[in-house]
Order: structure tokens, then sequence, then C-alpha cells
């Protein structure tokens, strides 16, 4: 039996999946971190993990987003652009506080 093309086994690597997979890291991660009962440095290397993992949520979401302005206007693809969320006023919002 031929074996199936890379490109068939994308639902393990597909941007919603990624997606899914990094928010339960991360809330798992978040768990651990709010128990307190990490060391310092324990702590600075979970918070970096955290903010990649944000990132790749974040970058996951804008990928969504452009694929369904596509689907869309199949007419005008070009108007799909990615999401970039408006800064918020005063606020900074931490991977932690997603």
């Amino acid at each position: 039996m031929p074996r199936k093309p890379a490109t068939e086994d994308a639902p393990a690597t597909s941007p919603v999946s990624d997606f899914e997979q990094s928010l339960d890291a991360l809330e798992q991660l978040v768990d651990k971190m709010e128990h307190g009962e990490m060391s310092l440095e324990d702590s600075l290397a979970a918070y970096e993990r955290g903010v990649g993992l944000y990132r790749r949520c974040q970058s996951a979401l804008e990928e969504a987003e452009l694929r369904v302005r596509l689907l869309s206007d199949p007419q005008n693809p070009a108007a799909g652009e990615p999401f970039h969320a408006p800064p918020q006023n005063g606020s900074s919002q931490s991977p932690t506080d997603v």
C-alpha cells in the first residue's frame, strides 16, 4: 500500500491543531506557575516558554482569520489581510492573563 504524502498528515500540524496544543500547554504552564512552588530560575524559564506559546497562539489565530477572509471573499483575496489587534489603552496583557 503506498504511503500517503506528508500533506495528508497535515491535521497534526495545522494552525488550528497547533493553536489547540499551544493553548493547552499554556494553560498547564499557568496552572503550574500559579501554585508558586517553582524556583526563580524555573519561573523565568516557564515565563519564557509561556511567551513563546502565547505568540504561537496569536499567529495561529491570525492565520485562521486570514483564511476566513479569503473564503468569505474569493473574488478579492488580496483584500484579506492579517488581523492586528489595536493596542490596549494603558494595560499590557501577559501570557498569564490569557
